[in-house]
């Protein structure tokens, strides 16, 4: 009996764990049809060492074509709100990368465990720009700050996103 006691306390005591949760990984996309060819609008934008396309981007430092490598981004002229992120994947026949934030600054974007994909892909020999990530809301613990909140989290990530692509529109223009 003492030992059925001690089986139903340990599988009590290994079950709580599970219970417990924390946030959701949020998920978000943003996609656009250029008026260009796949191979223009990779020319511009398949340089992971060059993220000069995006008006958010003040300036870009390092960062290859080669997986491993580090970019770090400055969003303003003193380079104050930096963020480094690194190459985890490149593909350039298939024209798509995918990257992560290397080391996590809620202050400049919301989020923690950050990972995305860039791919252009062809629709009847126009570019189809798509932009994807997954990530954490920028606090990780229960009732977080407005600011840290998933909302605001999903917010600022789509902002980059639709301010790049629309930056791209700009450039080649939006197919209908």
């Amino acid at each position: 009996m003492q030992r059925i006691l001690i089986l139903i306390a340990l599988m009590l005591g290994l079950a709580a764990p599970a219970a417990a949760h924390g946030p959701p990984r949020l998920k978000t996309s943003a996609e656009v049809l250029l008026d260009a060819t796949p191979e223009e609008v990779w020319a511009v934008i398949g340089n992971f060492g060059d993220m000069s396309w995006h008006p958010a981007v003040h300036a870009t430092e390092g960062g290859s074509n080669e997986v491993g490598a580090i970019r770090v981004l400055s969003f303003d002229a003193a380079g104050a709100a930096q963020l480094s992120e690194e190459l985890t994947r490149y593909d350039a026949t298939a024209r798509t990368y995918s990257y992560r934030i290397a080391q996590d600054v809620p202050q400049v974007l919301p989020v923690t465990n950050y990972a995305a994909h860039l791919t252009v892909k062809d629709q009847d020999g126009k570019a189809l720009v798509e932009w994807r990530g997954a990530f954490y809301r920028g606090h990780p613990n229960n009732n977080p700050p407005a600011d840290l909140n998933d909302d605001r989290a999903i917010e600022a990530v789509d902002a980059v996103y639709l301010e790049g692509l629309e930056a791209l529109v700009a450039r080649f223009g939006r197919m209908n």
